[in-house]
Parts: C-alpha cells; sequence; structure tokens
C-alpha cells in the first residue's frame, strides 16, 4: 500500500502514487484527533519530492507528532520518512495507507528547519530529501536514551563575563555592530579581517559577536570550512563561552559525537552551533546570529545534490528567522561585495592607519625596482628577495612557504620566459598526462611535439609549478641546518611551533604560528593566476590573503615576498586592498553578465538527454517568463586532469550546457527547472542529467 499525495486531489490514484488498497473493514482504528500525518519521503526520486497523506494509528497517536522520523510502505517498498503535520482530514481521494513504524520518538526535524530545507531546495532546483540528509544527521539510539534519560549536559552554566571588544573596535563600525547584537537586532555586515592570530584574529573576532548574542538570550550558528579553522574558533570560543553551551557538528567527529551535540541543540541544551557545513542547518533556538567564514573556500559546497554553498543557506536563513548575519574573511568574494553594493550589508573595514599598524609590509619580486636589482627574479624559482627574506626570517622565527597545490601544475610554460605554454591550433593550454607523455592540448587534444614559443621562440618547456616535497628539498639545500616542515595532502598540520623553520604549504594547507610567522613567501603566483576558470584570480588572491594575514605586523619585521607579474590581483595584496579588487572583479561580471552578476545553471549528461531537458526546460522557461534566456552549449566537459577533453567520440561523452539566468527570474526559471527534471523522471523518456545551480567550476 502507499500513501497519498497531499494535494492537488486526484479522482484517481496515480501511477506516480501507485495503486493503494481499500483499507479493510477490520483495520486498525484511527486516532481520534488529527488522524491524518503529512510525511515527506527519504527518496531521491524528483517526482517523489512532495509529501503524501497516511493515517495515524490509535497507537502511534501519541508519538507520530511533526519531526518524527516513520517508516512507511510505499508502493510494496518499505521507506524512511518524516512526518512534518498532523490534519484532521486529506484532500485524496481514495482510503489512505497507515504508518508502519514511528522510528523513535525524538523529533529531530524541527518546523523551522522544514521551512529552511524547502527553501534551500527551491533556490537550487533540487529535493526536499536531499537537504534533509545534509540537515539531520544519522540517528544514534545509544544517543537518544541518553537524551530521553536526562544525561545530556543541562548547560546549566552561566556565560562568562564578555572579553574586551577592543578588536572590534580597530574596524569602522565594528563597535556599533556589536551594540546592535547586543540590544536584540539583526544586524547584516561583511567583515575583512586583518589578522588570523592573536587576541585580534578572525577567531577573537567571531567568539566576541557570538558572545554578544549570547548575552542577549539568543542563540548562534558559526560554520567554517576545515577540522583547523574549527579548532581554532572552539579555543576562541572556550575563552568566552562555557563548554557546555557550545555543541561540534563535523562529520569528522564520527557519527555519535555528531549526533549528541546535535540533540543537545535540539534540546535547547546548547545554544551555539558551530561546524563545518551541515551546521549551517543546526536546530538553534531562538536564532540570533548566523556566522560564515571564509565563504570562498570551496570546502563550503555540498559535493552531493542539490550542491548548496553555506553562504547561501546561512543567508537564506538570517532572512527567515530575522536574525543578525555576519559573513567573515580575509578578503572578500565577488557575492559578498554584490550584498554590500546592495546595501543588504554593511562593511566592517579597518580605517588605512591600522590596516598600515596591522599588516605586513608586502613586495612584488616583478616590480621595476626589484627587476633591475635582479634580472633574473621573473623566471627563478626563488628569486634574491624571496632568499633574503627567508633568511632574515629565519632569524626571527618561523616563515612560510605558500607552493601551488599538486592540481594547478599539469600546464606547461616556456622555459626561458616562463610563459603559458599555448596550443598553436586552438590556443588551449598544453599540458602532459606523465612524465614521458608528449606534451598535448588540454582543449582540442592536438599533440605538440615540436613546440615553439611565440614570445621568445624557445623550444624547451617546464611544469608551471613544483611540488611541495620537491620545494621543501630545494630550500632544505638552500639553507643548510635549518628545519623544514611540510603541510600538504592528507599530512595538513593546523599549528606549528615558533621556532626558526622553513613552513611549505600548499595553498589552503598553511598552520597557524600562534605568535605569527616572521615572513611568508608565495611562490608559484603565476601559476595560480594561469588556471583556466573564471574565479582564478579571485581565488588566488584569497589566498594569498589568507596567508598573509598569519604573518607579523610591518613594525615586528614581518614581510611577506610575493612571485608573480605585475597584476591587479597582485596590487591588491600589495596595498592590502581586498574590498577594491572585489569591486572591481564585481564590475567587470557586471559588464560581461557573469555570475555573481547573473545566476549560471549547469545542465550536464550525454548529448542525447541533455538535449532532450534543454527542449523540454526551454519550452517552459520561455511560456513561464515571456523571456529566453542566455545559453552556451553544448559543449564537451573537459577532465579536471587537465590531460583533454572527452572528445574522442562525443555521442558517448559527456556534453554541458549552461543557462545564465537574470536575478529578477531566478523563482520562475527554479521553478521551471525542478518541473521538468521531476516530468523527465517519472516519464522516463531519457536518462538522468545532472542539474546545479550557481556551481564555481563550470566556468
Amino acid at each position: 500500500m502507499a500513501g497519498h499525495e497531499a494535494q492537488p486531489s486526484l479522482l484517481q490514484p496515480s501511477l506516480l502514487q501507485g495503486f493503494p488498497e481499500r483499507l479493510p473493514i477490520n483495520g486498525p482504528p484511527l486516532a481520534e484527533t488529527d488522524p491524518v500525518a503529512r510525511v515527506v519521503l527519504e527518496s531521491s526520486l524528483p517526482h517523489l519530492d512532495r509529501p503524501f497523506d497516511y493515517s495515524v494509528p490509535a497507537g502511534l497517536a501519541e508519538v507520530a507528532v511533526p519531526g518524527v522520523r516513520v517508516k512507511v510502505k510505499f508502493n510494496g517498498q518499505e521507506l524512511n520518512g518524516y512526518v512534518i503535520e498532523r490534519r484532521a482530514d486529506s484532500d485524496a481521494a481514495a482510503p489512505l495507507s497507515t504508518l508502519h513504524k514511528v522510528v523513535s520518538p525524538v523529533a529531530v526535524l524541527t518546523p523551522a528547519v522544514t521551512e529552511l530545507a524547502g527553501i534551500v531546495a527551491a533556490r537550487y532546483a533540487g529535493t526536499l530529501s536531499d537537504v534533509l540528509r545534509t540537515a539531520v544527521p544519522p540517528r544514534v539510539a545509544k544517543v537518544e536514551k541518553e537524551l530521553l534519560a536526562g544525561e545530556l549536559d543541562s548547560g546549566v552554566e552561566e556565560l562568562k563575563p564578555l572579553t574586551d571588544a577592543h578588536a572590534w573596535g580597530l574596524y569602522s563600525n565594528g563597535a556599533a555592530y556589536l551594540q546592535h547584537l547586543a540590544s536584540g537586532g539583526s544586524p547584516k555586515a561583511v567583515l575583512t579581517a586583518l589578522q588570523g592570530f592573536g587576541p585580534s584574529g578572525w577567531p577573537a573576532l567571531v567568539a566576541s559577536a557570538v558572545a554578544t548574542v549570547r548575552s542577549s538570550g539568543r542563540g548562534a550558528v558559526v560554520v567554517v570550512p576545515d577540522y583547523r579553522d574549527l579548532e581554532q574558533l572552539e579555543e576562541a570560543l572556550a575563552k568566552v563561552l562555557p563548554s557546555t553551551d557550545i555543541a561540534r557538528l563535523t562529520a569528522d567527529d564520527g557519527q555519535t559525537p555528531r549526533y549528541r551535540s546535535f540533540l543537545r541543540l535540539l534540546s535547547g541544551s546548547a545554544g551555539v552551533a558551530i561546524g563545518t557545513r551541515s551546521a549551517a542547518y543546526a536546530p538553534v533556538r531562538d536564532l540570533g546570529l548566523v556566522v560564515c567564514w571564509d565563504d570562498g573556500d570551496d570546502l563550503h559546497i555540498e559535493q552531493r545534490a542539490p550542491y548548496a554553498h553555506t553562504r547561501e543557506v546561512l543567508l537564506l536563513r538570517a532572512e527567515q528567522e530575522n536574525a543578525a548575519c555576519l559573513m567573515a574573511s580575509h578578503s572578500r568574494s565577488t557575492e559578498l561585495q554584490r550584498l554590500v553594493e546592495m546595501q543588504w550589508a554593511v562593511a566592517i573595514e579597518a580605517p588605512r592607519t591600522v590596516v598600515r599598524s596591522t599588516v605586513p609590509r608586502v613586495l612584488n619580486t616583478a616590480d621595476s625596482f626589484e627587476q633591475e636589482r635582479d634580472p633574473l627574479a621573473r623566471i627563478a624559482r626563488l628569486p634574491g628577495a624571496a632568499w633574503r627574506a627567508a633568511k632574515d626570517g629565519l632569524e626571527r622565527g618561523p616563515v612560510l612557504v605558500q607552493v601551488a597545490r599538486a592540481g594547478y601544475a599539469p600546464s606547461l610554460v616556456c622555459e626561458t620566459c616562463r610563459e603559458l605554454a599555448r596550443c598553436n591550433a586552438c590556443q588551449g593550454p598544453l599540458a602532459v598526462s606523465s612524465g614521458t607523455a608528449t606534451p598535448a592540448c588540454r582543449w582540442c587534444s592536438t599533440p605538440a611535439p615540436q613546440w615553439r614559443c611565440t614570445h621568445c621562440n624557445g623550444t624547451r618547456l617546464r611544469r608551471g609549478a613544483a611540488g611541495v616535497m620537491r620545494t621543501a628539498e630545494e630550500l632544505g639545500r638552500a639553507f643548510p641546518g635549518k628545519a623544514v616542515v611540510t603541510s600538504s595532502g592528507e599530512h595538513i598540520k593546523a599549528t606549528v611551533p615558533d621556532s626558526p623553520a622553513l613552513v611549505v604549504a600548499t595553498v589552503g594547507a598553511e598552520p597557524v604560528a600562534h605568535n605569527g610567522y616572521a615572513a611568508a613567501l608565495l611562490l608559484d603566483g603565476n601559476s595560480l593566476l594561469r588556471r583556466e576558470n573564471l574565479r582564478a584570480a579571485e581565488d588566488t588572491v584569497r589566498r594569498w590573503f589568507n596567508a598573509a594575514s598569519l604573518v607579523k605586523p610591518a613594525s615586528q619585521g614581518g614581510l611577506v615576498v610575493i612571485t608573480a607579474d605585475d597584476t591587479a590581483a597582485t596590487g591588491a595584496l600589495l596595498r592590502w586592498d581586498a574590498s577594491g579588487y572585489a569591486s572591481r572583479e564585481l564590475a567587470l561580471r557586471k559588464e560581461l553578465q557573469l555570475p555573481p552578476a547573473v545566476r549560471v545553471a549547469s545542465v550536464t549528461g550525454t548529448r542525447a538527454d541533455v538535449g532532450h531537458f534543454a527542449d523540454a526546460f526551454e519550452a517552459t522557461a520561455t511560456s513561464a517568463s515571456g523571456t529566453r534566456l542566455r545559453k552556451a552549449g553544448p559543449a564537451p566537459v573537459q577532465l579536471n586532469s587537465g590531460a583533454s577533453p572527452r572528445a574522442e567520440n562525443e555521442a558517448d561523452g559527456d556534453v554541458r550546457t549552461l543557462y545564465f539566468i537574470p536575478y529578477g527570474e531566478a523563482a520562475e526559471v527554479t521553478r521551471a527547472l525542478r518541473a521538468v527534471k521531476a516530468a523527465s523522471a517519472a516519464k522516463r523518456t531519457s536518462g538522468p542529467v545532472q542539474l546545479r545551480l550557481d556551481g564555481v567550476d563550470v566556468l
């Protein structure tokens, strides 16, 4: 037997609902009050993305409350689901199937989270079930018994006195923001933090804001990219809040600790949720503040459908629950710059006098002065200025050396002039799939055995960047007797001692020195900037600012040396002007009508499936909005490995079509995308396609 779709009412059961049998005359008696339960199924099938009505047996009347996990029969199968509502009657045209079982009496799905999940699913053209899979952690029966027995933390400790908010006073609008929070207000702000360590670092700033909102009797949610940031944040919060008031939500801790923290928040024994992506949905009571740290980090993007971004989830939640919002980072993404320019959020930045006294001195080896002193600086792996900075810095403490990730290395450059090697047929970047392979174009797969540089007529190629281990070996030989520490891949270090050492780290894996680095060398800048991605420069600037913020101020001898051409991105770091660079980038995107000036939808799959989906969607979207969307594709999908597109047989390879959506039409367009996806899945007239909204890697 199967349940019935709640609406619209049908004269006869549809094929999607199955063929429910009529209840037998001697069936179980039903609940006297609200005998109908509206259930959302745990199913990724798009055409089942709606509530179904089930009757509630009298024996389950007390426990089948909204928010509990249940099991139901659907088309002969037993499926999991959640009760989202109890009603007095149903608009279904046939008798209802009964609830099969209540899995647990704990109502794990709150009305606020249900509403938020529905909003997120609508924004990303996904299903409610997919969002709930992220929002509600897997059940651990042992932990639920602790909750029902009253053994979870009571959270009765008093809040600690607020720490000195002097660090916030260094920023324009900073003190006013905290005052607004303390008074119970809901201000929205974008914070550009200057330091990543010490009492004025971003963890202390965020902890102060959280403690302030807790003093007003409200809860908070803070989401960070990874466990290293989480440890720093938890350490800072422990200084201003009792440990029982803080709950960690991260998959790295394991299912049992994660579920225990979830239930503590659900019961109200903890008022602050901190964690990674899934923490954005934490069931915090009386939510007063949502915080996202470093929204430009790719780790904030959910890797499963509907591929929601933490930043957008928190922005939607702040609007839904009328909570304050704080988006903080060392740089500024173009998405946040758009919010500032729309005046949805206020910018919290330090005045130039504070910037000059707080940040390190930045030197570029490609400027005219350094080029005159060292003519080979542009092509040297370790220019003279970088070598001197490392030598002097090692006398005062650790020195950070940032290198490109292994994923950025496949592109080739001319060994003589270091210009990017381009294909003579299509001007695409050349790459090699292995050490002995012939160079070939990443775009058209054309081999280039007799390549010649168009800039200097050079014929020798080299990789655009060296790996972290090779760099560590080279530095070890250049500075004999000095300790060399590496942080990359599966061996990422969260912190390093303040003793002199060369710390070689890939971008995004830089450890924190508690008192700051004496110097930092940002190598492989051109390799990062030349990646084939719309956001390559923006992301590189973010990586540079994150690393430079770990260095001591210039007044204490802190120095950052960057090895990259003199570009707008380089100038942003030299001037320490993250907001100015974000404003420039956003203006260019607006002119070209590229994200985030518009939204983008990508449809990926086989050529036949993408074509079928596109035809149905374009017909639906045109009739709904009355306009035709700007479209690109279908085009072959390139391999992330950088070898070549899967174009040997385009009929069998995946292709991708992009749609650029104005914000004013986004609601209608995403509704059309969901409808077409559900109809295609129900009719099975074509194969499945991957549908993504606002993917950062599709351009």
